[in-house]
């Protein structure tokens, strides 16, 4: 039967925290703590209660030890967290119905992580978090505030507000849009692996300039919802292939699927982070197929 003690609880919920950006370093979920506690305390209580939930009913429900370690039943929730308080407010229904998602997430996380390992299916990242989200803003009838919600003041398109909104990129991943925040988010990423960190900042810029070029929207552009996406993505992709040509095709297959959910009127949360990340894996399978057939 899994436990934790006082100690290794931490460390799993800080890893929780780090797995947000595909670490396990509870250097950086610090310091993602601290970004959150710095630039919106109240949705810090969210996240914490989030990950807490996640961390300690994967135990009470015995997933494997070593999983809840590193945190993968911590970060869905705590994503969840984030996403209730946001659009909710903090109070006592928010933080129970934070708690119920939580479980509800590790439900499907478990058996996504199962059919990975046993049937070599894709990974699952943040699936558990957008379709839960998507159910929570559906029934809360929420699915038009979700964007308004992550916009700050229009900015004017200068020099200054294209570097803030590179980093704003990084920060809205975890719903901050303030430049700051997606610094020290950097640092976060950094701290635990410098490569990935330079594929996340160089998929913020190129989300930001893609999506400018192409005439989308200035105020979201600067705001940092157009680089969230192709940030997550160059910094998955670019953990398990070694070129740059991966990671790229990653970072453009991510703005193209956030313009498909931004037609639909749907939340893209993180699925056009998902979705790119599928169709660079499932490219690859073809063509290591296509190998061994030659």
């Amino acid at each position: 039967m899994p436990t934790l003690r006082p100690s290794r609880c931490t460390l799993a919920v800080l890893n929780g925290f780090s797995q947000i950006f595909l670490q396990a370093h509870s250097g950086c979920g610090l310091l993602i703590l601290l970004a959150i506690a710095f630039h919106a305390p109240a949705l810090l209580a969210g996240a914490v209660v989030g990950a807490l939930v996640g961390t300690f009913s994967a135990v009470a429900l015995g997933y494997r030890q070593s999983d809840i370690d590193i945190g993968l039943y911590g970060y869905n929730a705590a994503l969840l967290g984030l996403l209730f308080v946001l659009l909710l407010g903090l109070s006592v229904l928010t933080l129970g119905l934070i708690a119920l998602g939580a479980v509800i997430a590790n439900l499907l996380q478990v058996r996504l992580i199962a059919a990975m390992r046993e049937r070599n299916w894709l990974p699952g990242f943040t699936l558990p978090f957008v379709l839960f989200g998507w159910l929570a803003l559906g029934l809360a009838g929420a699915l038009d505030l979700v964007t308004q919600a992550r916009l700050d003041a229009p900015l004017i398109l200068d020099g200054p507000a294209l570097l803030f909104a590179v980093t704003s990129g990084i920060g809205q991943v975890i719903f901050l849009g303030q430049p700051l925040a997606g610094l020290l988010l950097l640092v976060a990423v950094w701290l635990a692996d410098r490569r990935a960190a330079a594929w996340m900042l160089c998929g913020s810029i190129g989300g930001l300039a893609l999506v400018l070029t192409a005439g989308g929207s200035e105020q979201e552009a600067l705001a940092g919802l157009a680089g969230y996406n192709p940030a997550l993505a160059a910094l998955a992709v670019s953990q398990v292939h070694r070129s740059w040509v991966a990671p790229l095709l990653a970072i453009i297959a991510a703005v193209l699927l956030r313009a498909g959910f931004d037609r639909l009127g749907l939340p893209p949360l993180t699925m056009p982070f998902i979705m790119a990340c599928w169709l660079v894996a499932l490219g690859q399978r073809w063509r290591s197929r296509r190998s061994e057939r030659v």
